[in-house]
């Protein structure tokens, strides 16, 4: 018997949450089951047991989807799990083994991200960041409304400086599995180059380079981002 269609698990990264794939999910629709995960960013390892826990739930094949950040954990979580079918990179770091969120979004310049940023200090130690109201919508999500940016700043997700220093333990999924990248020229947080840079040492199947596309686009284009994850589910499928 052949494998059942993958569940697509949906995994946003920082100064986002899980509601920021909607419009991602609405034009997949019924039918391909999907989940949007709700990742802690507290640290790497333990981000990825997290998606880990929650791909054993399923039970079955899965696609890993990372936004941002959250391509530093699907990452790390798909690392020998054979229930993993391909990884979608949007506008996601795709990490080498010793590399970090920090390490791979400096590597090339264009980056406005860290003067952006307000932090505080957390109980558990440390800080966590996040990025200043007044300044989202320019920084995460300029080709998304105005309205939108808006809400998005206020139900954000910090992240701690901890898991942004994390580097990738292992051997990299992607050298394994296979990958699609989707990502904006106009993205400020990780630069266009860093994107490029990613995906031509992945050797991806797919790769989609959209014009005028800010850091956020699965709320700002949707429709694009859905069609790579289709591409990834009939690529394995």
């Amino acid at each position: 018997m052949p494998d059942p269609q993958p569940t697509i698990v949906l995994v946003h990264g920082a100064f986002a949450e899980s509601a920021s794939w909607n419009g991602v999910l609405e034009r997949m629709g019924a039918a391909y089951d999907s989940v949007a995960v709700a990742n802690p960013l507290r640290s790497l390892a333990g981000d990825a047991e997290y998606v880990r826990d929650v791909v054993r739930g399923i039970g079955g094949p899965v696609i890993l989807v990372g936004h941002s950040y959250g391509g530093m954990v699907i990452t790390q979580a798909a690392a020998g799990d054979t229930s993993v079918r391909a990884l979608v990179y949007v506008n996601a770091l795709a990490p080498d083994t010793g590399e970090s969120a920090l390490s791979l979004s400096g590597k090339f310049p264009g980056s406005t991200l860290a003067d952006t940023l307000v932090q505080y200090p957390v109980s558990t130690g440390g800080n966590e960041v996040a990025i200043a109201q007044d300044r989202y919508h320019a920084q995460f999500c300029a080709d998304a409304s105005g309205n939108m940016a808006a809400l998005m700043a206020r139900t954000q997700r910090p992240i701690t400086e901890q898991a942004l220093g994390d580097q990738l333990t292992g051997d990299p999924a992607w050298r394994s599995l296979p990958s699609w990248f989707v990502f904006g020229d106009l993205d400020k947080n990780i630069p266009v180059e860093a994107h490029r840079f990613m995906a031509e040492r992945a050797n991806p199947r797919g790769q989609r380079e959209l014009v005028g596309g800010s850091h956020a686009m699965a709320v700002a284009q949707p429709s694009e981002v859905a069609e790579s994850i289709i591409e990834a589910v009939r690529g394995v499928s």
